[in-house]
């Protein structure tokens, strides 16, 4: 058996770069307070196409001010991939979904990517898209 690395020759055009597009993949971030929560959050999330992929990381231990108390516990890592444009319909639908009274939503942007992974993302959220929704307007109040 080989040790040697693998080369994969790239062609340019296989790479893309995103230039800020209201489709253009982000990466979300957020928790769940176990296994069993997390895992009914990114089913509905994908089958709904609010998300193209979701990742299900480990426990981790979390420590955080609530309230004016230091608080902690364990939580799931939850890890989305989904376009920029439908990040309202995917934030209110994790509001709807999470027990939280605040639920981590960080949005992270692709600078680039595979362009056929890219536009598999893209295909795969048009459904959770609001052709009416701002992709700025992330708060329930707004």
């Amino acid at each position: 058996m080989s040790t040697a690395p693998v080369s994969h020759p790239v062609a340019p055009a296989a790479v893309r770069r995103q230039e800020g597009d209201p489709a253009d993949t982000v990466i979300v971030q957020t928790t769940a307070p176990d296994l069993m929560l997390a895992k009914r959050i990114a089913h509905h999330l994908v089958e709904e196409r609010r998300v193209a992929c979701a990742h299900i990381g480990g426990p981790v231990t979390s420590m955080y001010m609530w309230q004016g108390k230091l608080e902690g516990g364990d939580e799931i890592p939850l890890t989305f991939k989904t376009a920029a444009d439908a990040l309202p319909a995917l934030y209110q639908r994790l509001c709807e979904l999470h027990p939280y009274d605040v639920p981590e939503f960080l949005v992270q942007g692709v600078v680039a990517g595979s362009a056929p992974y890219l536009a598999w993302v893209t295909e795969n959220t048009r459904a959770g898209v609001d052709p009416d929704s701002s992709a700025h307007c992330l708060c329930k109040d707004d």
